[in-house]
């Protein structure tokens, strides 16, 4: 109880000064380092909500400002946060433009060493992008700078919001084509790059799970796929520390990031169509290449599976020969002798031996 309590009065003061970090991606190589990298307070999972079309009857008002029940008409509720409390926050006014992806003016040396921050709390409800295995990942690719993860998907398939938040940004954007940022009260912010339709506009708030516009492939991206980061103080880290995208869990509530972690480069916003293409075309070339690999082996696999099935086998008897013996199976004494390591025509056949004749 001590621990929470002091992890909570943390976060508070934290939430307060607005002072959160990511880590540099060039020091995560795999999944398991962002795990032991990235220390987590709570580390009870969220599983992505479900899309729900269930009416709203009435709103009930609580004991605490901004937090109302929900009733609907299946006779479920649940807790709701107000927007009109939450966007109260400064978050929503500070370094607010609606026409630059990177409002920011932030130095790495200036930023706090260490920030704890929830990604959603007991009141807030989170929904993953696409479930589906990440196309590209973060970090450097092909010698360029890719600030989020490509998520396939097809063209007119809806988009929704990770988490509640007010929009910022809804534009066309080199370099992203069809672009919304949305900024979330803990002060992280969320692209969805290349879509073929938006629907939201700046200044909307936007519940977690809302459709905010349709996938596509604008920005001369080379496949519909939505581009998908997370951002705070302008600086990108990897939304795969965040999500598991082929199960679509959140991997927990309380996320810690840290300055030493941090690469500058990681501000960098593209100004050129041509380099998300750049990096989606290296990409398909790559896979492609591992797919062909993985079907010459998994076609090797099978041949020798289906030989394996097929085999023959004689169990040798008193007096046999490995002449007899091929003459009985329709084959030759060098072909037996291939099919069986460590046999010669001077090998002395004992009684018992299975020998492997097709």
């Amino acid at each position: 109880m001590k621990f929470r309590l002091l992890v909570a009065a943390a976060l508070v003061a934290s939430l307060a000064t607005g002072e959160i970090f990511a880590q540099n991606d060039s020091m995560i190589k795999t999944r398991k380092d962002a795990e032991l990298l990235v220390p987590r307070p709570f580390r009870e999972s969220v599983p992505s909500m479900v899309k729900t079309d269930k009416d709203v009857l009435d709103s009930i008002d609580t004991s605490s400002p901004g937090v109302k029940i929900l009733l609907y008409a299946d006779n479920t509720w649940k807790y709701w946060k107000d927007p009109s409390v939450i966007l109260k926050n400064d978050v929503f006014y500070e370094n607010w433009n609606t026409e630059t992806a990177d409002p920011y003016r932030v130095e790495q040396k200036d930023l706090p060493e260490k920030i704890s921050f929830w990604i959603v709390d007991t009141l807030s409800e989170y929904r993953c992008p696409n479930v589906v295995k990440v196309y590209s990942p973060f970090g450097y690719r092909h010698r360029r700078r890719h600030q989020g993860v490509d998520l396939p998907l097809k063209t007119g398939d809806p988009v929704y919001a990770a988490f509640s938040g007010k929009v910022r940004l809804s534009k066309y954007y080199s370099g992203y084509g069809n672009l919304i940022i949305i900024r979330h009260e803990n002060g992280l912010e969320t692209f969805y790059a290349h879509l073929s339709r938006r629907e939201v506009e700046p200044g909307e708030w936007v519940e977690a799970g809302q459709e905010i516009g349709l996938g596509g492939s604008t920005g001369r991206s080379s496949g519909a796929h939505l581009h998908f980061e997370t951002r705070y103080m302008g600086y990108a880290f990897d939304p795969e520390w965040l999500i598991d995208f082929e199960t679509g869990t959140l991997r927990h509530r309380v996320f810690t990031l840290r300055r030493q972690y941090l690469d500058a480069a990681s501000k960098y916003v593209p100004e050129s169509d041509d380099e998300e293409i750049d990096i989606h075309e290296a990409d398909q070339k790559d896979y492609a290449t591992q797919d062909s690999i993985a079907a010459a082996q998994k076609a090797a696999e099978e041949k020798a599976a289906a030989e394996k099935a097929a085999a023959q086998y004689h169990k040798v008897r008193s007096g046999d020969t490995l002449s007899g013996i091929a003459k009985r199976y329709g084959t030759t004494v060098n072909k037996i002798i291939s099919l069986n390591p460590g046999l010669t025509t001077k090998t002395t056949l004992k009684i018992g031996r299975n020998i492997r004749v097709k």
